[in-house]
C-alpha cells in the first residue's frame, strides 16, 4: 500500500497509493507514524499518483504534520495533481502545508510562487 522510495539519515519519501480515503488514510497514517518514530527529519509525502482524495486522507495528512512538528520534523506534500492542489488551497491548506511541485523540490526545501501551480515529480524508484 505504501512504499517507502527513499531513505536518507535525515529525510523519508514515501509514495502515496492513488486512493487515499476512508478505506486506508488510517493505515498510512499509522504506517507513516512509525516512520517518523524510527528517526528522520523530514517526511514527504510524493502525491504523484494520487488520482482521489478524500477529507479523510486530507485529515491524515494534517495529523501527520502535527506529529512531525511534536517530534521537531517536517511534513512536505510533493506533486500533487493540479485539482487537488486547487483544492487544498480553497480549503487554507496551503498555510499550514506548502505543496511542493516534485519530490526532488520537497526534498531540498524549495518552494516558489512560480512553481507552486506545477504538478511535475522526480521519480527515485
Amino acid at each position: 500500500m505504501l512504499r517507502v522510495r527513499v531513505r536518507h539519515a535525515d529525510a523519508t519519501v514515501v509514495r502515496l497509493p492513488t486512493e487515499v480515503d476512508y478505506g486506508n488514510a488510517s493505515d498510512i497514517g499509522a504506517q507513516c507514524e512509525d516512520l517518523i518514530k524510527e528517526g528522520g527529519a523530514t517526511l514527504v509525502l510524493d502525491a504523484s499518483e494520487v488520482q482521489y482524495l478524500d477529507s479523510s486522507g486530507v485529515s491524515m495528512i494534517i495529523t501527520l504534520s502535527r506529529a512531525l512538528d511534536n517530534h521537531a520534523g517536517t511534513l512536505r506534500l510533493a506533486a500533487l495533481s493540479d485539482h487537488y492542489q486547487q483544492v487544498w488551497r480553497l480549503l487554507g491548506l496551503g498555510a499550514l502545508l506548502p505543496v511542493f511541485p516534485t519530490v526532488h523540490a520537497a526534498l531540498d526545501g524549495r518552494l516558489t510562487d512560480a512553481c507552486a501551480d506545477t504538478s511535475e515529480s522526480l521519480d527515485h524508484a
